[in-house]
Parts: structure tokens; sequence; C-alpha cells
């Protein structure tokens, strides 16, 4: 008898760990897998960080850490807010946490009441709809398309809201998307919800200098929407750190304050070493990591081009991240050695199987008609990578 609890037996498994569970599964079976479905940078942590934590080690930092992170942290967040961003926030306003991933789950706690409507512009990131399920929020899935670069306008703004609606979150650089919002699109946007005053934003900024046009824009900055916004960012992708669990929000002490209870009773403060180490990374200009952004947008070239070599893939040009998201409806109900492909989920399943290739299904995103394509990978993988589903299914 299933005696787990209805909150667990209603929640999806992350379709991203799913997808390197599976490509692990099938290495540890000797088959030569190429993984483009983690969003993580195959960069190492840059030097100048990792001298940080092992001074921070020799210095014994080894005690609990202050719920919200140390001062010093905190400090270093608020440098980093007004250097990057032009956003002023206190000491009060900042939650240090395990991982953006955590910020954002505080966020949904705290702010999302049974019945609550969370607008969701498509494609999402996997977690965003599940934690607001978690919540007993409502998530309100607005879609997009690649015509459109994958961004939500005013007008489907307007259109989603109801009197329920809570809270808008949205991404940008997006994960999966990689679509940036400029000025003028967020200012659209905030324009509609000033009609609204008691709908909050969440502002998910961890791709921020992963950036290759230039001129980041946070909601934030909009004066009339700094007081209803949660910022979030962390150090996982810009600075390759995804194992240090590091992320905050800059929020209205008022969340900020709901968050560092909610933490309390979790998991506590994040870990001694890395908070010092992210000291150090903060403090450091943007400037020391400029050549994982090169890469990346060199990367984003290269897979882009091969990408235009293979029928029926419809892409278009992601201004940030680190993914590209291609339309492959063209091969729903289509026979390929001898399975037949009903969905992206079945398309990325066909590629793991036959070409040995990693994807996630756009399922995963709230966007059916595609899959996310990683290419935080070597060149060479890219390429053998492509050339493998080219051959697939050519």
């Amino acid at each position: 008898m299933n005696q787990l609890s209805d909150r667990i037996n209603n929640l999806s498994t992350s379709q991203t760990l799913a997808m390197a569970a599976k490509a692990r599964e099938l290495r540890a079976e000797g088959k030569d897998i190429i993984g483009l479905s983690l969003g993580e940078p195959d960069f190492n942590t840059p030097d100048f960080i990792k001298d940080a934590a092992i001074q921070a080690i020799n210095d014994n930092y080894n005690s609990y850490t202050p719920v919200d992170g140390y001062v010093e942290l905190k400090e270093a967040i608020i440098t980093k807010f007004k250097r990057d961003n032009n956003l002023d926030y206190t000491l009060p306003q900042i939650v240090v946490s395990t991982g953006a991933k955590q910020s954002l789950a505080n966020v949904a706690m705290v702010m999302i009441n049974k019945g609550d409507e969370v607008i969701l512009p498509c494609p999402f990131w996997v977690s965003y709809a599940e934690m607001i399920k978690l919540a007993e929020g409502t998530p309100v899935q607005v879609e997009t398309s690649i015509d459109t670069d994958f961004k939500m306008t005013a007008e489907q703004l307007r259109s989603a809201i109801t009197p329920r609606t809570k809270m808008l979150w949205l991404s940008s650089p997006c994960n999966p998307s990689g679509s940036v919002y400029s000025r003028k699109e967020l200012r659209a946007l905030a324009d509609v919800l000033q009609e609204y005053p008691n709908i909050y934003v969440v502002s998910d900024e961890i791709y921020e200098h992963i950036n290759f046009i230039g001129g980041h824009v946070s909601m934030a900055q909009f004066d009339d929407m700094y007081d209803r916004t949660v910022t979030v960012n962390g150090v996982s992708k810009a600075f390759a750190m995804t194992g240090w669990r590091i992320g905050y929000i800059g929020a209205p002490e008022w969340i900020a304050r709901a968050c560092n209870k909610m933490q309390g009773q979790i998991t506590s403060g994040a870990n001694c070493i890395a908070q010092r180490a992210v000291i150090t990374a903060l403090n450091a200009p943007p400037s020391k990591v400029q050549y994982m952004i090169d890469e990346f947008k060199s990367r984003r070239a290269l897979i882009l081009d091969l990408l235009k070599d293979i029928n029926g893939f419809k892409t278009n040009e992601p201004e940030g991240a680190f993914y590209v998201f291609p339309d492959i409806s063209y091969y729903f109900g289509k026979t390929i050695k001898g399975k037949t492909i009903h969905n992206a989920t079945d398309f990325s399943m066909f590629l793991l199987e036959e070409a040995h290739v990693a994807t996630v299904t756009g399922d995963a995103f709230g966007n059916p008609d595609c899959i996310r394509i990683s290419y935080a990978a070597s060149n060479e993988q890219i390429i053998d990578a492509i050339k493998r589903i080219k051959n697939i299914l050519n």
C-alpha cells in the first residue's frame, strides 16, 4: 500500500534530472552517451574562487552560518546588485540560500496560498510549476512560440490575469529558450501590472551574465515595480559553481523576513565554505568570467550552424543562457527505425536511445513542440552530438 503523502505523489519528477539519470544508466551499460541535457557549465570554477574556499577552510570556517547568510556575503550581494543592476538593497532585504532553487522555493512557500494563480510564460524552467503546486497554487501557462522568440507580450499577460492572480514568475535570460527581455518589453509588462497592484513578480536572473546582447535589465529597476519584485540570482551559471549551491534574493523586507523564517525551519544557513568563496566571486568584476561568456557565444554560433543542416529543426537565435530550443514538431506522427514519434518526449527519448544524445523534452518546460539542447559542452561533443542526430534522422 502506498502510504506516501498526496503532496509527493502528485509531484512530478524533474525531467532534466531524470534525463541525466537515464544517461548515466546507459553509460554504466557501456553506451557512449553525449550529455546535452543538464544546464551545467563545463568549465572549472575559477582558481581565484577556489583559493578563497581553501583559505576559508584554513581559517577554520566550520560552524553554523546565519540563516540568511554571512553579513560579509550579504554586503557583497548588495554591492553586486548596485554595480551590475543599479538596484539598491539593504542587509534585511537579502537572503542567501542553498542554491537559487531554494530561493525560489522559499518565495513560493511564503507568498502563495491555496488557489492563488501564478502566471508562467512558456517555456519556463522545469521546477517553477511544481514549486507552485507544492505551495497549493495554480500555475497558469501562457503559450509563446519560436516566432516571437518565446517571449510573452503585454497583451498576453493582461489576458491571463484573473481575480486569483497572485504572482508572475519569469526568467531573463530564459531557461530553456535563451530569450532575453528588452527594457521596452519588460516595461510593457510592468505597465500592465500597474493596473493590478496586488500582483508580485519573481524575476529569475541566474543567467544574467550569460547574455550575448548586453544591457541586462532587471524588473526591479523600474521604480514602480521595485516594491513588488523579488530578484533571484546565484553563482551556479556565470561562475561555474553549480555544486557549491549558493543562491540569493533581493526582495521587499517583509518577503525577505518570511523567507528567512521559512529557511530557518528547513535547512538553516547555507554552506560556510561556499559562502566565503562567493564573497570573493561577487566582489570580482564580471570581466573575470568573460572568457566563459565568449566561449558560450562561440558555441552558440557553432550549434546553430550545425542544426541548420537537419531537416525538420526550426530554430531561432537565443540571446542568452546556453541552450537552444528547437521546434521539432515536424517529426510528430512519423515513424523512424520502427519507433513512432508522437510528441517531444518520444523524440527526446528516441535521440537518447538511438543517437545516444541526451536532451530534454519541451513538455517539461511547458512547450510540447520543442526540445532543449544545452551547449554547455565542448566543441567536439557538440559537433559529434549534432552529427549523430543528423545521421539518425536523415
